[in-house]
């Protein structure tokens, strides 16, 4: 493998990890963004995002000179053997991916690129973008290549470094094998196909990770309707070789930065093409009726009517290990208990010096979260919660009522603590 030039256009998530990785597998990497103030911390090694190595991968490549932070993109990118666009493709009212950020970068590089440059999307991008950025930038000597992601938030740096895929498209073999070949010192096999498959591949693979997570919601459903057990019902799938056994816990809803904005897309792109995709809507369809469950189980628990009630929040990011509030399914009942009048009062370890995340009156102890509660209820599986004196919560609480959404806690372990359980497709036998 020779070392590449590679610049990267965009520090967030994926860019951050995109950078310091490839710069690690013994790549010059420049990573450039407009916020001088990100670039300065970067540039001190101050990552400001939870992932688990990273700050470590940044901090020893930029030591070693084999990655820098720049505000000064366009000298970066003419120097630039290949370019990363790592870019925010926000879902647009129409559910769309939006392709601002993508083709007004493009727009800026397209004289800057030197002859013979490969550019490459990273981010999610729409089906078509590759096509359509190779009219934009209008240059018969640079390439453009898919490369989509395959990052969870929590697992970043291992699945880069340990993916289970490389996927690469290209209209011209010569590119997709140059950007292959990043890849070389990991042990994964890179896939070389056409740009518009590797577009789908990403929106296929979370389109079927939500509709499976909707499944499971609804068999919990089920299983509460009949007396079933949705761990025992679980348990006995992952069983069956031919089902994964990832993606079957039963919980609150699914949400984040990607599977949302994806099933969106995908939607839109089905639809723009004259495709009905009945299977992925209802995924959409029950998710939102899932998250709507956990609202009408606490207002049960409240005789009917939460309005003036005092509602605890265990856990406001979209899953644990992760700072993200993007999309949570904790957010989404958050606001549909305040518009029915409830007053919240939350607790999450990475957002316990905020005053307040969308109506939320955040504290710095789960304690104060359940102090003077009618119930607490239980959103985000932080380990931390799993070992918590629940006599005491119990002791501060109005009420010592738990709507356990993720189905984190033994509910007789509970019972005896003296607190009131309700699971999720799990009834206390």
């Amino acid at each position: 493998m020779d070392a590449e030039r590679v610049v990267v256009i965009g520090c967030g998530y994926v860019g951050l990890t995109t950078g310091a990785c490839l710069a690690r597998l013994g790549h010059d990497v420049t990573c450039c963004d407009v916020d001088g103030d990100k670039i300065a911390k970067l540039a001190r090694g101050e990552v400001g995002i939870r992932e688990p190595d990273l700050d470590e991968l940044v901090s020893e490549a930029v030591a070693a000179g084999s990655l820098r932070f720049t505000r000064d993109s366009a000298r970066a990118v003419a120097a630039a053997e290949i370019l990363f666009l790592c870019l925010p493709t926000p879902m647009g009212a129409d559910g769309a991916a939006d392709l601002s950020a993508v083709e007004t970068v493009a727009d800026e590089v397209r004289e800057l690129l030197p002859r013979g440059a490969v550019v490459v999307t990273k981010s999610t991008v729409p089906v078509g973008t590759a096509m359509r950025l190779t009219r934009l930038l209008g240059r018969e000597d640079v390439a453009v290549v898919s490369n989509p992601e395959f990052l969870r938030e929590g697992f970043a740096v291992q699945d880069f470094l340990h993916p289970a895929r490389v996927v690469v498209g290209a209209e011209e073999q010569q590119a997709a094998e140059r950007v292959a070949s990043l890849y070389d010192p990991l042990d994964a096999r890179a896939v070389l196909i056409d740009p518009v498959s590797a577009e789908l591949v990403k929106y296929a693979a979370n389109g079927f990770l939500a509709t499976k997570l909707s499944y499971v919601n609804d068999l919990a459903e089920l299983c509460e309707r009949t007396g079933g057990d949705i761990d025992v019902v679980t348990e006995g799938m992952k069983r069956d070789h031919r089902v994964a056994p990832s993606f079957l816990s039963a919980g609150p809803g699914w949400g984040g930065s990607c599977l949302p904005k994806d099933t969106a897309a995908l939607l839109h792109t089905a639809d723009s093409a004259g495709v009905g995709f009945p299977l992925l809507g209802a995924a959409v369809r029950a998710n939102a009726h899932h998250q709507a469950r956990v609202v009408r189980k606490v207002v049960d628990c409240c005789g009917g009517d939460v309005s003036g009630s005092r509602i605890g929040l265990l856990g406001l990011t979209f899953k644990a290990g992760t700072g993200d509030l993007r999309e949570s399914p904790a957010l989404a009942v958050a606001r549909m208990l305040s518009d029915l009048g409830a007053r919240l009062r939350g607790y999450d370890p990475t957002c316990a010096e905020r005053s307040e995340v969308e109506r939320i009156r955040c504290v710095a102890d789960p304690y104060l979260a359940a102090e003077d509660a009618d119930v607490v209820v239980l959103l985000t599986d932080w380990a931390e919660f799993a070992v918590l004196d629940w006599a005491k919560v119990a002791e501060v609480m109005r009420a010592p009522v738990l709507v356990d959404a993720r189905n984190q806690l033994d509910p007789r372990a509970l019972t005896r603590e003296g607190m009131i359980w309700r699971g999720t497709g799990r009834t206390l036998r």
